[in-house]
């Protein structure tokens, strides 16, 4: 699993195994009780618990400031 950023005391990765087809470019969270797994294209949550709302909203937006980050991340684990 890893860790692509650390950010406001979340964990933002990915799991070495992301389904067969591969899923599309997506993060999982985690962090104070919560897990979420965000897609990036466009950004919006595919599941999420242990979050409350105001929480999911500051997540997505540190997701959308990182996009950039997390695709270059996810194409260098997955070479894509």
């Amino acid at each position: 699993m890893p860790t692509v950023f650390r950010q406001q005391g979340y964990r933002f990765f990915f799991y070495s195994n992301e389904g067969d087809p591969r899923e599309p470019i997506h993060i999982h969270v985690t962090g104070g009780g919560g897990e979420a797994k965000i897609w990036l294209h466009p950004v919006k949550t595919a599941r999420y618990h242990g979050f409350d709302f105001r929480t999911l909203r500051t997540l997505m937006r540190i997701v959308e400031d990182k996009a950039e980050r997390i695709e270059e991340a996810w194409n260098e684990h997955f070479g894509d």
